[in-house]
């Protein structure tokens, strides 16, 4: 339980939305949520586990197994609480890993997170028997919403956004339909509708899909569970939702630190704390995106650099051909020029770029060094309470 939370022990997603939380296990929570303990309950390697409950998915030849993923991404990479990030390719081949144990029939996986598209864009094989949608394609921000100031907004005590728009498009379409009916399919086109904000891409995401789409003629309910209250609901064949306010994913916490400020009584040591956590983010967002544009010009020359580091290969090519090295820039960078952190995420096409243009270690360390110099490596501490995932 957090202090900031106005209600402590109690999550909701949305305004008038009861707590989520009571009632739900919770296997792995705060330090214990980690890839490499994700990675060994999938695979159900429980002498892997470290920490939680130890529960892993036992799963056998003829079970479904539904997967749920909110957090940060960039390209390539999700985010987790704790480092390292989740690396795509990482996460593909635990995927061939289970397949190939034989102890799942089929699974069905929602991921929630910016540019979610490029965990599986041109390597998510087909024949997992697994079915995947993302909340965006591989090189565009997901969205968060209901965010105070919004309409709906939040009870009045919340500064934070409570949901995401994917994730409430799937939850709130599955909470109002009889999932013994609904398939996987119709519940893919109306996220899709309704995560694009009914077409206005400015302010919503391409759900993508992606692996076995044969499993998409399913009923829902083999896979997220059934209702008894929902049996009575209609068939899904319509609209579920309006159009809602949103905010990129990489400012929504700015949009918590502001709200933050904002309610600080004036004058206080803590309304002087939080000026100065926001003037500290976005000084380190601005050193990441001009450290970044600087070692593009160092390595590829003034007039092509940019240009290079944001450009974007041909839908259905991964991104990155030696995932290794996309690693291993990425820790260069960060020695020098200090963390990523969340909003940093979205530059990791350009460490990728870089890979795909044959650029060295020792050069790329180089750059890194000439254009940081080690100067901002220690990590600047920004409140992550209120991210919207």
């Amino acid at each position: 339980m957090h202090d900031l939370n106005p209600r402590p022990g109690v999550i909701i997603n949305h305004p008038q939305g009861d707590d989520v939380y009571a009632g739900v296990p919770k296997d792995y929570t705060g330090e214990q949520v980690t890839t490499e303990n994700l990675y060994a309950v999938l695979l159900g390697n429980k002498s892997a586990v470290k920490g939680g409950t130890g529960k892993v998915v036992d799963s056998k030849p003829n079970d479904r197994i539904f997967l749920y993923y909110s957090d940060h991404g960039g390209p390539g990479v999700l985010g987790m609480p704790n480092m390292p990030f989740l690396y795509a390719m990482d996460f593909i081949e635990v995927l061939k890993k289970k397949h190939a144990s034989g102890s799942y029939k089929e699974m069905v996986m929602y991921i929630e997170a910016c540019e979610s598209g490029s965990i599986f864009e041109g390597i998510m094989p087909q024949d997992l028997n697994i079915y995947v949608t993302t909340a965006s394609n591989a090189e565009e921000s997901s969205w968060g919403t209901y965010c105070p100031g919004m309409d709906p907004s939040p009870p009045p005590e919340y500064v934070t956004c409570l949901g995401d728009l994917y994730s409430i498009a799937w939850m709130e379409d599955s909470e109002t339909h009889n999932l013994k009916k609904e398939t996987v399919k119709q519940q893919y086109h109306l996220v899709k509708e309704r995560t694009s904000n009914y077409n206005i891409f400015t302010s919503g995401s391409h759900v993508m899909q992606y692996g076995n789409e044969s499993i998409r003629g399913e009923k829902l309910y083999l896979y997220q569970g059934f209702d008894q209250a929902s049996v009575n609901f209609p068939p899904n064949n319509g609209h579920v939702g309006a159009r809602l306010d949103v905010v990129n994913q990489r400012d929504a916490e700015l949009v918590f630190l502001w709200q933050m400020y904002r309610r600080a009584e004036d004058g206080s040591e803590k309304k002087t704390q939080i000026l100065n956590q926001i003037k500290e983010t976005t000084r380190h967002r601005t050193h990441l995106d001009s450290s970044m544009e600087l070692i593009g010009t160092l390595l590829f020359g003034h007039n092509k650099g940019s240009a290079i580091l944001k450009s974007v290969r041909e839908p259905g090519s991964p991104l990155v051909d030696d995932w290794k090295c996309l690693k291993s820039m990425v820790r260069l960078f960060e020695t020098q020029c200090g963390s990523l952190t969340q909003y940093g995420m979205k530059h990791m096409r350009a460490f990728a770029n870089i890979c795909n243009g044959g650029v060295s270690l020792a050069t790329m360390e180089e750059a890194c060094v000439a254009a940081c110099g080690g100067r901002d490596a220690e990590e600047p501490h920004p409140s992550n309470q209120g991210y919207s995932a």
